[in-house]
């Protein structure tokens, strides 16, 4: 056994006894050294929208790009079981969103970085410029998930998720400096013609509307896609957990803003409770809510088609934007057959 070898057996015990037997199921790993299919390098990602632009920017490379939350899962309030935690382990890279937003991982690196792994960090939220917490957010919450008084969620802001995407190219020329220019070529493709080009549809939909506000039955998460387009996102639970609970006083406000805003639609998180949604519903003039997510984690289906940061904006957030703005109809704004009578009051995952 190397001291390699060593360093990596002694850091999944520890982590092991992080994670705890009562931690949700991950997926199954091998054991072993990580490697990708062609026995190249493998860097692991803690959230999904930073898996998906990982495996955009190792396109056409020997490194290979794994999500470590499993389908279903909320990518932020989750506590991996020791499979997930040997991965980091026994990945070249972990692709992270910084320190104070997911406890999971931050223990995960300081486990590493005391036992000398040689797990190249890559930090995607490096260098980004936060904004800070909404004021509807629960003073309670302020500095959990996030640089104290900052919102973490910046990759909705498409501008913003650039500087995530440079990073991790920068990331991963520094695990496989042979294909650091392919990564940088991809990495500067993937801003233009995606990123690019979704924040102009994003920007064309607020243009479009002559409400300043949405109505949200969904945690904190939406905030950059307000500041950004020039909206008022309102979160009915105030606060930066998917989990969080929903008070009297918010369904009371969220009450009053449906009522002075003539709001007949609202969009709901697609890994969140529907209870609130369904009462907003029932109480006020809501006709129905719609989904919506912080590109935070992703559905069975989504997975069998490929879906990653892209898709999931045409697909999901998009065409609800422009019913919950009042732009379209449902029916005029889905993307496909069908499309309404699968998320016109959704059901739970």
């Amino acid at each position: 056994m190397t001291r390699r070898d060593a360093v990596r057996a002694g850091a999944a015990t520890a982590l092991a006894s992080v994670a705890g037997c009562t931690s949700l199921p991950g997926a199954p790993v091998g054991s072993g050294r990580a490697e990708g299919d062609d026995g190249g390098p493998v860097a692991v990602a803690s959230f999904f929208s930073f898996y998906d632009f990982g495996r955009q920017i190792a396109e056409e490379t020997p490194l290979t790009v794994e999500n470590l939350v499993p389908t279903g899962l909320h990518g932020h309030g989750w506590e991996p079981n020791a499979s997930i935690t040997r991965r980091i382990i026994e990945a070249d890279a972990f692709v992270h969103v910084g320190e104070d937003f997911q406890p999971w991982a931050d223990r995960a690196i300081q486990t590493l970085e005391a036992d000398g792994a040689d797990t190249a960090l890559i930090n995607a939220r490096e260098g980004v410029d936060l904004v800070d917490l909404a004021a509807s957010l629960d003073r309670d919450e302020e500095g959990v998930g996030a640089e104290r008084g900052k919102d973490p969620h910046f990759w909705l802001d498409p501008r913003r998720a650039k500087r995530s995407v440079d990073n991790i190219a920068e990331g991963f020329a520094a695990v496989a400096p042979d294909h650091a220019d392919r990564f940088r070529e991809n990495a500067g493709r993937y801003k233009s013609e995606v990123l690019d080009r979704i924040d102009a549809d994003y920007q064309a939909i607020f243009d479009r509307s002559d409400r300043d506000v949405v109505q949200l039955a969904a945690h904190n998460a939406f905030q950059y896609i307000g500041v950004r387009y020039g909206v008022r996102m309102r979160p009915l639970v105030t606060s930066l957990a998917a989990s969080g609970d929903v008070k009297p006083a918010d369904i009371r406000e969220a009450t009053r803003v449906i009522r002075e805003n003539d709001i007949r639609y609202i969009a709901n998180g697609v890994f969140e409770s529907q209870r609130p949604a369904k009462q907003l519903v029932r109480e006020t003039a809501v006709e129905a809510y719609f989904p919506a997510t912080p590109y935070a984690g992703v559905r069975d289906e989504w997975v069998a088609e490929d879906w990653g940061y892209e898709e999931i904006a045409y697909n999901i957030n998009m065409p609800t934007f422009e019913i919950v703005l009042g732009n379209e109809t449902p029916e005029a704004a889905a993307p496909t057959d069908g499309w309404v009578d699968e998320w016109r009051n959704f059901e739970p995952v």
